[in-house]
């Protein structure tokens, strides 16, 4: 879900997965605040809605805050959320044919500025999201829709153009880079690209946003109109900082609550603090090295394999990421339905060489390699003031020179790395030859929207412009299709074909690692969703 979410590569520990280990801090007792959460994920935020971003942050936030149909619990399951049940072939919510989902509403449900809520909404947005004059940095799953009515004031019918398996993981899930937009305050706008509303969403959650002090911190307070209830914290800060060890100063000095995804360069640190709770679970993200297929060179997927073959994945987890994760041959995490576990491909620079001669790419006299006037040269995008990326990107450089690439790295802030194309932020506008990142894994194995033929920016977050259309078909199909066991027949086949042809290289798969000091109450995050179960989290520094 929220499929293709771009976060900086960082590796986090696969060891005693689901495990809490009561660890270290020395945050002092004063330090806390009752009732208060602060917290970061050292990202950067450049919008609130999460339409209109690909960083995971936002997402993240916004199961705080904005209006879903479905969230998704620790154990990786889709309960309702705004709807009344999740919708079935067998209670009468998905028709025969597969082509028309009839959601259920709740009622008496409001928006956090207290305004109701009703399927006026709900088709207001799929309008907004269908409108091509709107940025919607994802828009594989809407451009399954044929139609869309509302019978009554709680009752919306999708229909499709043909059936798609994963409907209730795609339209307006939590983890999902989708959310239901208020009608009543968007409803005059010509879009919404620059709408104030992006910088304080009005949404449906337990808690609603207060205040976006750009580059500084996001503030959100307990929504009273939140149909759920109130829940036990009164605010949650969200401190915006993208260097890791003033993370690591402030989770010792309490002037943090909450570090979440620790990168796997920290992992030993903060289990040795005292008064920290260090949990691992079981995460969604493969951290990779992700190749512009429309660059000359890398067009050839005798070089990207090449490529991939030449960069010790052992080394980058276990030395340079210090074991926190593991290796993994598929780009889709284990936890999504319909994973395969592939072959794993070993390190071998020799098998590399040899295949870069095999296919014509022949070392010229300055040592790089060429073919038929083209020069096998990349340079490695990576963002900013992040030490596991940088040393990554250096050794990465070191091994490709060898086989003959020139290679050079560059850096780029947060804010560009990851802004819409629009925006010319590096990924989405494609200006890179081979960038480090993770990308997040679909609750299915829907991958459409990162390598189908007709996703790349700004039309989804095919980032690395990867086109085949044989591969495309087997996406479609395993789309249209809900017998779970030729999904997952289908899936394998999707895996295995993306393999071979190597449009990205999967370092590692992530866990996530989260530390939390004493006086942090009730947290139970899960594989998809960190921030769904926040109705009973609480800051309560008498209880450290």
């Amino acid at each position: 879900m929220s499929f293709g979410r771009l976060v900086r590569v960082a590796a986090c520990a696969a060891f005693a997965l689901g495990a809490t280990f009561g660890v270290a801090t020395p945050v002092t007792s004063d330090a806390a605040e009752p009732h208060v959460l602060r917290f970061t994920e050292e990202l950067d935020v450049t919008s609130l809605n999460p339409l209109l971003t690909t960083v995971a942050v936002t997402t993240d936030l916004s199961e705080l805050t904005m209006a879903h149909f479905v969230r998704i619990d620790a154990s990786n399951r889709l309960y309702p959320e705004l709807l009344t049940v999740v919708p079935t072939a067998s209670n009468g919510g998905v028709s025969r044919d597969g082509k028309t989902i009839t959601f259920h509403l709740r009622r008496g449900v409001r928006w956090s500025d207290g305004a109701p809520f009703d399927a006026s909404d709900v088709l207001f947005t799929v309008k907004t999201i269908l409108d091509p004059k709107n940025n919607i940095s994802v828009r594989d799953a809407w451009d399954r829709l044929a139609g869309v009515d509302a019978p009554d004031a709680y009752t919306v019918r999708f229909h499709l153009k043909a059936p798609y398996g994963g409907f209730a993981s795609r339209y307006f899930a939590s983890d999902d880079t989708s959310c239901v937009l208020p009608k009543h305050l968007l409803d005059h706008l010509a879009t919404i690209n620059d709408a104030p509303y992006n910088g304080l969403p009005v949404g449906i959650g337990p808690f609603r946003y207060t205040a976006f002090r750009r580059g500084d911190r996001i503030e959100m307070e307990a929504n009273p109109y939140y149909f759920r209830g109130r829940p036990k914290l009164d605010r949650i800060v969200y401190k915006i900082i993208t260097d890791e060890s003033t993370v690591m100063t402030q989770l010792q000095t309490g002037e943090l609550d909450l570090w979440g995804l620790v990168g796997g360069t920290f992992y030993d640190r903060v289990r040795a603090l005292p008064d920290t709770n260090v949990t691992v679970v079981p995460g969604q993200y493969v951290g990779g090295i992700y190749l512009n297929t429309s660059r000359p060179a890398l067009a050839d997927p005798a070089v990207r394999r090449a490529l991939m073959l030449d960069v010790d994945r052992t080394f980058v987890l276990t030395k340079i990421n210090h074991g926190a994760g593991f290796l993994t041959q598929s780009v889709m995490p284990q936890i999504s339905r319909d994973y395969v576990r592939l072959p794993y491909a070993a390190y071998d620079p020799g098998a590399a060489a040899r295949l870069l001669d095999a296919n014509g790419w022949k070392i010229g006299s300055d040592g790089i390699r060429e073919k038929g006037g083209t020069r096998l040269a990349v340079q490695i995008a990576l963002p900013s003031g992040y030490q596991p990326s940088q040393i990554t990107a250096e050794f990465v450089r070191a091994a490709w020179q060898k086989l003959g690439v020139a290679v050079d790295t560059k850096a780029y802030s947060d804010a560009q790395y990851f802004a819409p194309a629009a925006e010319h932020g590096t990924l989405n506008s494609g200006e890179f030859d081979a960038a480090l990142l993770s990308q997040q894994g679909a609750y299915d194995a829907d991958l459409s929207a990162r390598y189908a033929c007709a996703y790349a920016p700004p039309n989804g977050n095919n980032i690395v412009r990867f086109c085949d259309p044989k591969i495309d078909a087997e996406m479609a199909a395993y789309e249209a299709t809900v017998d779970p066991a030729k999904r997952a027949s289908l899936a394998a086949q999707i895996q295995r074909d993306l393999d071979r042809a190597t449009p990205s290289i999967s370092l590692y798969e992530r866990a996530f690692i989260y530390a939390s000091g004493r006086a942090v109450r009730g947290f139970h995050p899960g594989g998809f969703t960190a921030y769904d179960d926040f109705m009973n989290v609480d800051v309560d520094p008498a209880a450290r």
